[in-house]
């Protein structure tokens, strides 16, 4: 993995943990976290962050 990537990586795990925690916050409703998924997926085009994306590795959302 290239330092580009692993950067990506690591921008798409945080901005993805934050959204996250502002859907069980009840912030945003799911449509708007996939929305969010779908968005920052395709800027950061992340290698690892797609094999988690539907898994909930903490709370159940």
């Amino acid at each position: 993995m290239s330092n580009a990537e692993l950067n990506n990586e690591k921008l798409y795990q945080t901005t993805m943990f934050m959204a996250r925690k502002m859907l069980l916050d009840g912030i945003i409703s799911k449509e708007e976290y996939h929305r969010i998924d779908t968005i920052f997926t395709e800027k950061y085009r992340p290698t690892l962050g797609t094999l988690f994306a539907d898994i909930s590795l903490t709370l159940e959302a």
